[in-house]
């Protein structure tokens, strides 16, 4: 059994249902700029309420498993990007404190918690997007170790991809909105994810180009023979989910929207991971190298068969419980 292979289909799957689950959860915080009304806001909360924490369960995980199973890219991703990641887990408690506190502050105080939560959900995905470009583009390591410089992760690519997380989320959030709500705020929804979805297909085609225009290898992985034919399933899927996408909102269908979106968020993902896979660390490392002994990565796996599928039932149940629409009279908190 090749070990690094599997921790690292773990890592990455602990990594995509954590954009999936807490992506549309942030999204939500994001779509507070739309929505004033107390109402309406108490109404979005309460659509994730009941599952929120349990969202980022998966992103402990796939930190976890990175220490675990790839020590040394563990070591050289948090030398290189700590002041990104640390941002984006400072917004994360303050969003977490917003929740929590707005279902019980007065109404005179309520706005102060809503503006936490909006502040703290945008910086949140903003710093997770500026993380991702940063690593992207590359780490500079010199005998194993970073050498670049602290601000190194700062880049016109990484902002962009910070501002392309924060329209992901934000479709993520609109269309969670469509599945689970109903009446003015769900057909704001709809408007909402038109324009939406139009910006992400946009930023889509911009990193789609940006990326192997960055690395002449992630160039020819995408547009070299055979490469290209392999391949073009990928951007043709993106244009058959935007096509789907559209056509779902424009008939006012409930579900599907979500669904499409999640397929472009997860072909977005597959993208990236075809562009600098085996890497680890781009643009050189690759997971082989950045492994940890194979006893270690052992013995760390079975702690993962055994977490992996408690965490998939408690949140399968948590959503099945929960399921179904939310209106203004219910309330989860």
């Amino acid at each position: 059994m090749d070990l690094s292979l599997v921790w690292a289909i773990i890592i990455l799957f602990g990594i995509m249902m954590y954009i999936i689950m807490d992506g549309f959860d942030l999204g939500i915080g994001i779509l507070y700029l739309f929505f004033k009304e107390k109402e309406d806001r108490d109404l979005m909360m309460n659509t994730v309420a009941p599952v929120w924490d349990g969202n980022e369960t998966w992103l402990v995980l796939g930190g976890a498993g990175l220490l675990a199973a790839f020590p040394l890219a563990y070591s050289v991703i948090l030398s290189a990007l700590s002041l990104p990641l640390l941002f984006m887990l400072m917004a994360l408690i303050f969003r977490g404190v917003a929740f929590e506190f707005r279902f019980r502050a007065h109404d005179a105080e309520r706005h102060f918690w809503d503006k936490a939560f909006l502040c703290g959900s945008i910086a949140a995905t903003f710093f997770q997007g500026v993380t991702l470009g940063a690593y992207l583009q590359g780490i500079k390591m010199v005998n194993q170790a970073y050498a670049g410089g602290p601000l190194d992760w700062i880049s016109p690519f990484s902002l962009f991809t910070g501002l392309g997380l924060l329209v992901t989320y934000a479709l993520l959030g609109s269309t969670w909105l469509i599945f689970k709500t109903t009446s003015e705020l769900q057909t704001t929804c709809y408007k909402l994810s038109q324009g939406i979805s139009i910006a992400l297909l946009v930023i889509i085609a911009v990193i789609s180009l940006w990326t192997p225009w960055m690395d002449s290898r992630i160039a020819e992985r995408w547009f070299s023979l055979p490469n290209l034919l392999w391949l073009s399933p990928v951007p043709l899927l993106v244009i058959f989910f935007f096509y789907k996408l559209q056509r779902a909102l424009k008939a006012k269908v409930e579900t599907s929207p979500f669904l499409y979106t999640l397929g472009l968020v997860l072909l977005g993902y597959a993208g990236l991971g075809i562009s600098i896979w085996p890497n680890i660390i781009p643009p050189e490392m690759s997971i082989d190298a950045a492994a940890a002994p194979p006893q270690s990565q052992q013995f760390a796996l079975i702690g993962a068969v055994i977490i992996i599928p408690i965490i998939l039932i408690y949140t399968a149940w948590g959503y099945y419980v929960f399921r179904g629409k939310v209106n203004k009279d219910e309330a989860y908190h």
